[in-house]
């Protein structure tokens, strides 16, 4: 039977993928612009504190640097001031002493070199009071200086400038006592930004660094959700779980690959509707001749067409023996396009589970003969809601399951037991058990495991797919028991004794 696939689900396909690729060639925004961004915008507040952090320090520095620099040259200013007016008055005195005026010459030497420093003070001073100061020391200075040029010749009148110069000597040191002072105020005033300065980058950081995190914490999240949403994507469909489409959210070539994947999504939804009505038809087809001959082996058996030898009654014991199981086969694909259909319906009525699995035994009865296999059966009378036919349909499937891979002879447990609400069905055989590497698998679909049956008979691998979800349908589950130190496979099947929607 050919897969067709449909022209105007291609056509519309086709029509999609264009729209996505106008779209992503409009705007061609990618994963690797969406990380750059986040981390631009992460990094930029940052950058911004380092940067303004680095202005102050910088700020402070030339500050400090300069008001260092005019502190310096004030203080060795100042000392100059003051050694030249001890020069000047010395020489005055000089001059008084010995009625020479040709002694003047230190005092206008030091009153050249007094001016010249006034002058480079002024100029290097940043400081209003310190140049007012300056100021009136010069003003004071040159008024002196104009007198002992008006009296020059007559050297016996400079006594009374001598009071004055003690005046200007006193001025000047206040000069330097000022300027000691104003530099332990601008040091301290120094102190003060620089501990501003401190405290600002410290809030800073307290604030910026909350803040980054949480920015880093958005744009985390925002640039993993369409990764978190393709991942979920990619393991649905490994899942088999086809019905939801796929949307990424997020860059566009990301949005474009989720179209992609729900392109995909919808090719293998097609297909595996193809496959299921495959199924569906083949089972169907098989089963009308598999009817005619089953009736003509019976009618073969009952003598219809006369007596039977022998050797013919035994031929026809294992044609009826292959067609049950053939049939069996048939309806366990029946019941798998049914279930993946959706269209599983319980029919639910009170049952005791002992007479179904004595039934179920029943119909094995032949299997077990001829394996001499022994049936340890302890169920007491467990009264529960469910549909008899789909829980025998799982007890036949396990209870199958474990004559085929037990050894002649040996001996499968049939323990049940109730628990509150929920009835415990354990089925255990003493094969060869169930390979690890089978555990997550043996539930698929067509999965058949490593170990091969020792009846050398292999099923179609849809018994315990099948079973388990009549299980869940019912509100219970199946599971393997895995016992380390013991052989054998132990299937436990768990099911609710009333209905958990009544309930």
């Amino acid at each position: 039977m050919g897969i067709s696939t449909d022209p105007v689900t291609t056509k519309t396909n086709r029509k999609t993928d264009f729209a996505y690729q106008a779209e992503l060639r409009h705007n061609p925004k990618s994963f690797l612009k969406l990380i750059l961004l986040g981390f631009s915008i992460v990094g930029l507040p940052l950058i911004a504190a380092l940067v303004y952090s680095a202005i102050r320090i910088d700020q402070l520095a030339d500050q400090s640097r300069n008001t260092i620099y005019s502190a310096t040259q004030i203080t060795y200013g100042s000392s100059i001031l003051i050694d030249e007016i001890i020069v000047m008055e010395r020489s005055v005195q000089h001059t008084i002493i010995l009625e020479d005026s040709s002694l003047l010459e230190s005092y206008f030497r030091a009153h050249s070199n007094f001016e010249k420093t006034a002058t480079t003070l002024l100029e290097v001073s940043p400081y209003v009071e310190q140049q007012l100061l300056l100021e009136k020391l010069r003003l004071y200075e040159t008024n002196i200086y104009r007198e002992i040029l008006s009296l020059s010749d007559t050297p016996q009148e400079f006594k009374y400038l001598l009071d004055r110069f003690a005046s200007l000597l006193i001025l000047a040191q206040d000069f330097s006592t000022d300027n000691y002072q104003l530099i332990g105020s601008k040091v301290n005033e120094m102190s003060d930004l620089a501990l501003h300065a401190r405290t600002l980058v410290e809030w800073e950081l307290l604030i910026l660094i909350p803040f980054v995190i949480l920015l880093a914490l958005i744009f985390s999240v925002f640039i993993a959700r369409p990764l978190r949403q393709i991942d979920e994507a990619i393991y649905d469909m490994g899942q088999g779980k086809l019905s939801r489409s796929v949307r990424v959210d997020g860059p566009q070539n990301l949005k474009y690959l989720g179209s992609r994947l729900d392109w995909m999504r919808r090719r293998l939804l097609k297909l595996e509707e193809q496959k299921i009505q495959f199924l569906r038809h083949v089972s169907h087809e098989l089963k009308t001749p598999l009817s005619a001959i089953r009736e003509g082996v019976n009618l073969l058996a009952e003598g219809v067409t006369g007596d039977l030898n022998q050797k013919q009654n035994q031929i026809i014991t294992i044609l009826q023996t292959s067609s049950i199981q053939l049939q069996k086969r048939i309806e366990d694909l029946l019941n798998f396009s049914a279930l993946q259909s959706n269209k599983t319906a319980l029919i639910k009525h009170r049952a005791n589970l002992a007479y179904i699995i004595t039934e179920v035994i029943k119909n094995q009865n032949l299997s077990i003969i001829s394996r001499k296999i022994k049936i340890d059966l302890n169920c007491p009378k467990l009264i529960l809601e469910c549909d008899k036919q789909k829980i025998s349909t799982i007890i036949d499937n396990l209870l199958s399951n474990a004559v085929k891979f037990s050894p002649e002879g040996s001996c499968i447990k049939i323990h049940a037991k109730q628990f509150d609400h929920s009835i415990w069905l354990d089925i255990i055989d003493s094969g060869v058990g169930v390979d690890i590497a089978d555990e997550d698998k043996i539930f698929e679909p067509f999965y058949q495991g490593r170990t091969a049956p020792i009846s050398k008979i292999r099923g179609t691998g849809l018994g315990l797919s099948i079973a388990r979800e009549y299980a869940y349908a019912h509100g219970g589950n199946i599971e393997l028991i895995q016992h380390p130190d013991k052989p054998g496979a132990h299937f436990r099947l768990t099911l609710p004794v009333v209905d958990p929607e009544e309930r």
